[in-house]
């Protein structure tokens, strides 16, 4: 490997960017939390408390953690890297195929999208030949269906699959 090569895949962000990131991440949230409780109410209603009255301190208690965090990174001395870009991209290649998963689950159903998950990766990852993709992608999907919907009567997201098989 060549020194500019090698320089290049040792590089990444450092702890203090990746920390600094997240406190402000988690700020935003925070944040989310305070203004969504405003609009619900955070005092007291003839009932008791109304509906934003505890997630509105849970939310000034995680905005007060994340400023504390962001001031701790900010005041690191060490500018050691958190990872490199390479070690990131694997961590991607998990994370991506994830979020797409939970993100089409509520359309497609959990069946569908958890052959194509299992498949997926199975072929990406593992490098498996078609015919135990097939078997595996297939049969852990309809185990589930029968264990989960059959066995313990506990309906599952459903799809246009599902709708279209009378399930």
């Amino acid at each position: 490997m060549s020194e500019g090569t090698h320089r290049a895949s040792q590089s990444g962000p450092s702890h203090r960017a990746v920390d600094s990131g997240v406190a402000v991440a988690i700020g935003l949230f925070a944040a989310i939390i305070i203004f969504g409780s405003l609009s619900a109410g955070i005092d007291w209603g003839v009932e008791g408390p109304r509906a934003g009255f505890f997630p509105f301190y849970v939310g000034i208690a995680i905005l007060i953690a994340s400023i504390v965090n962001f001031i701790h990174s900010r005041a690191e001395r060490s500018e050691g890297r958190f990872a490199d870009w390479d070690q990131l991209r694997q961590v991607l290649s998990i994370v991506a195929p994830t979020a797409v998963y939970v993100a089409v689950m509520p359309w497609i159903g959990i069946y569908v999208s958890s052959a194509l998950l299992i498949g997926f990766f199975m072929k990406r990852l593992g490098n498996y030949g078609w015919h135990l993709i097939a078997a595996v992608a297939l049969g852990v999907p309809l185990a589930t269906f029968l264990v989960f919907e059959k066995w313990f009567l506990v309906p599952l997201p459903k799809g246009p699959l599902e709708t279209w098989l009378g399930y």
